[in-house]
């Protein structure tokens, strides 16, 4: 039973986790690109797809530890310290994908959404400035450089968990 857990749960680590990880770092180059007035429908869209693959992927992640525990449990391993540092990682790492990826995409989408339409009811495609080109989103570069800040954390975190359940410090197996 043991190996059909350890299955399912490598299998839904690189299921739920890859994604989050690709979408997540390439959501602050199409933020940038959407505030720039770039195609921009098209480049909103794609800021809000990245943000659902993101937090559909972040739900379905859930079954990693879920899985992960009953790897460890059938294997008799929980008092290992590789696994309990790979858990306290897991679980900072959810913390930074829950409480500071998310809420910050949610934020630039917003601040995106709301360079859409000004209090004019004109669309910021339409507004022009001296020069003729599109009227940029009112989204922060700060912003945007603190949510790829945050995506590189989030996605440290699940390699050095990555490395810990390769390399497991003091397993038996020969690693």
């Amino acid at each position: 039973m043991s190996k059909i857990f350890l299955i399912l749960h490598v299998l839904a680590a690189v299921i739920a986790v890859g994604p989050i990880t690709v979408a997540g770092s390439m959501f602050p180059a199409a933020a940038r690109k959407a505030a720039a007035g770039a195609e921009r429908p098209e480049a909103l869209a794609a800021v809000r797809l990245l943000h659902r693959i993101c937090r559909v992927y972040a739900v379905v992640g859930l079954a990693v530890p879920v899985l992960g525990f009953a790897t460890a449990s059938s294997m008799h391993i929980f008092r290992s310290p590789w696994l309990m540092v790979s858990i306290a990682l897991t679980g900072v790492a959810a913390l930074v994908l829950a409480l500071l990826v998310l809420p910050a995409q949610e934020s630039a989408i917003a601040a995106l959404t709301s360079g859409a339409s000004g209090a004019d009811g004109v669309s910021a495609a339409a507004r022009r400035d001296a020069s003729g080109a599109a009227a940029v989103a009112r989204l922060d570069s700060g912003q945007v450089r603190r949510l790829a800040m945050l995506t590189g954390l989030f996605n440290l975190l699940w390699a050095a968990v990555t490395i810990l359940m390769i390399v497991r410090p003091g397993s038996t197996t020969g690693a």
